[in-house]
């Protein structure tokens, strides 16, 4: 399974807004931040916002910030943002072509590989909606006591 890039990239800018509640920050800052295209980032901080996980504030202090307590943000709601909702496995019930198929059955739910692939989604989808910005936040920093205020001073010492 191979997740959009740009999912890590609203992870991230969801941890650093994190830190500056209430204070919107232009797609291009937090684009900044990390060297990413302004453009593509800010199609990934819309999906947050068309997601209720951002909000987007218009005007000259216009930009993102989080719409929710970070609390109560998951990294599978980031997730289902940017990438959608469907799962990574998608039966195509290719044993009703088989030698033994039956075109009556629903290979989705018997067959083995399908359940197997549907349990490991399953608890890759609970592990991400058990974590949240919060907690990522809170262990950035555990070991990094300054990334708040370093990030804090970073947006405002950027150009706009």
């Amino acid at each position: 399974m191979k997740m959009n890039e740009g999912v890590e990239w609203a992870m991230h800018s969801c941890v650093n807004l994190s830190w500056i509640p209430g204070q919107a920050v232009t797609a291009k800052h937090l684009a900044a931040f990390y060297d990413l295209p302004t453009a593509y980032l800010n199609k990934q901080l819309q999906a947050l916002a068309r997601a209720g996980i951002l909000s987007s504030v218009s005007g000259p202090k216009g930009g993102f910030q989080l719409a929710r307590d970070p609390r109560k943000i998951s990294l599978l709601d980031i997730v289902v943002a940017i990438d959608g909702p469907d799962d990574a496995f998608r039966c195509t019930e290719i044993l009703r072509a088989g030698p033994a198929g039956d075109p009556r059955a629903d290979y989705v739910k018997t067959c083995h590989i399908s359940r197997a692939m549907r349990a490991a989604e399953l608890t890759y989808r609970r592990e991400l909606a058990g974590r949240t910005i919060a907690e990522i936040a809170e262990n950035v920093v555990a070991e990094y006591p300054a990334a708040p205020e370093n990030a804090r001073s970073r947006f405002a010492n950027l150009k706009s």
